[in-house]
């Protein structure tokens, strides 16, 4: 059982997926166990009551009954009509339908370095799990799980509203709902006008200046006349939270807001961070874990002490991909100096997070040649399951991406070195 890369290579749509097929294949699934599998599927639930919980906070401290700095910094950066927008009490109900986790494998379990809510990838790993299915594989979501949870977001049809800054993705999009039927349909989000269609967001709010009619679709969602997902709530899309997760002001607010065993998964799946806040700390204060009483002194660490990781958290061009992503071991000291002293000094406009660096564990996996015949490849992984929430409120497990790069990577992403597969059980 396995695909030969001529049958990968003609089984592409015409038009391709995302850049052509701008990746390396691979004759079969990515193998993880039976225990990750099932801890991996079942993560649908919690990370929606984490979203759904993070929404509560940013609401609570908008109207003043939390700390109003929570609200003030997740608004830091976006147009004063998008916060009113998702502070309207219309949108109290409205949360993502579609989540991506964005989980490293180590060497003692999953790491999540990313929670993406307006995700890629969907329609190239619908196509995936159907080629390989059809070789023969259990593929984990079957050959139509994801096909039919997007399905499950716009049961009627619909329209995909995809803007010329995610062109890259048209492809997979059109792919996708041509498997869908008639009823779903690809629209350019900047030439789009409101005609009462059920409505799938795929552009990133930062880009709200291009999209003529966005005002009126934030609008009319929060009127309840315009049914869109993602919803127009731009701190969702903050790698902030990923950081608040972690604050010792908000530790005992998390444990009366989540469940005990979500939380604890939470806490085990994302590293420890920190958001970065230029004002002084007290003389006998320190940030937790740094053992450092400033940012000056984190600036000044050593290759072996910063094995952290520098992210944009949001709103932003760079916030997407690996753009905006800066591992401090991997700079010289003077490039983490300087890294670090710009995202202190963006803070106020745009906020920075810092997180500790996990390890993804080394892997080999089976890939084609140019040839076609095939070596084995080092390589770290990134896992992406994607969940989709239908109608009824169930969030249900589509299929994932594994993307391997190889292993002298330390960032994981799609890559033209890169390989893209499905996953199956295996030993």
């Amino acid at each position: 059982m396995g695909l030969s890369l001529s049958e990968l290579r003609d089984g592409l749509p015409e038009g391709g997926l995302f850049g052509g097929g701008a990746w390396r294949w691979s004759p079969e699934p990515f193998k993880i166990t039976k225990a990750e599998a099932r801890q991996m599927m079942s993560l649908g639930h919690p990370l929606a009551r984490f979203q759904q919980a993070c929404d509560g906070l940013y609401r609570r401290s908008a109207a003043g009954k939390l700390p109003t700095w929570l609200a003030e910094l997740l608004d830091e950066g976006k147009p004063d009509w998008l916060v009113k927008v998702q502070r309207e009490p219309g949108m109290a109900e409205h949360f993502p339908r579609v989540i991506r986790p964005d989980l490293i494998l180590t060497e003692s379990g999953f790491s999540m370095t990313e929670l993406d809510s307006v995700p890629g990838g969907i329609g190239v790993a619908a196509w995936l799990a159907q080629v390989y299915s059809k070789a023969g594989f259990d593929v984990l979501g079957g050959p139509d799980g994801m096909v039919e949870g997007f399905r499950s977001l716009m049961p009627e049809g619909g329209s995909v509203l995809v803007s010329e800054e995610a062109g890259d993705y048209r492809p997979e999009m059109e792919w996708l709902t041509a498997q869908l039927g008639e009823a779903w349909q690809v629209t350019s989000a900047e030439e789009y006008v409101p005609d009462g269609q059920s409505l799938y967001r795929f552009f990133e709010l930062f880009d709200w200046e291009s999209i003529s009619s966005v005002k009126i679709l934030a609008e009319g969602a929060a009127e309840g006349k315009i049914r869109i997902t993602s919803p127009f709530k731009p701190h969702l899309e903050d790698k902030l939270w990923l950081a608040l997760l972690w604050s010792p002001a908000l530790k005992k607010i998390w444990e009366q807001t989540l469940r005990g065993s979500h939380l604890q998964r939470l806490r085990e799946l994302v590293p420890f961070g920190w958001v970065l806040d230029p004002e002084p700390l007290p003389p006998h204060a320190s940030l937790p874990r740094l053992d450092a009483n400033s940012w000056d002194e984190v600036a000044q660490f050593s290759q072996k002490d910063r094995k952290l990781v520098l992210k944009v958290s949001g709103f932003h061009e760079t916030a997407w991909g690996s753009r905006g992503v800066f591992i401090g071991h991997d700079l010289s000291a003077n490039e983490w100096s300087d890294r670090l002293q710009t995202a202190l000094g963006q803070s106020s406009e745009q906020p920075w997070i810092l997180q500790e660096f996990r390890e993804g564990r080394r892997i080999e996996h089976p890939v084609f040649r140019e040839d076609g015949s095939v070596e084995m490849m080092q390589g770290r992984v990134r896992l992406c399951p994607y969940f989709f929430t239908n109608d009824a409120g169930e969030t249900n497990f589509g299929g994932c991406l594994a993307t391997i790069v190889p292993a002298d990577k330390k960032k994981i992403h799609g890559m033209s070195d890169g390989i893209l597969v499905p996953c199956v059980i295996g030993d």
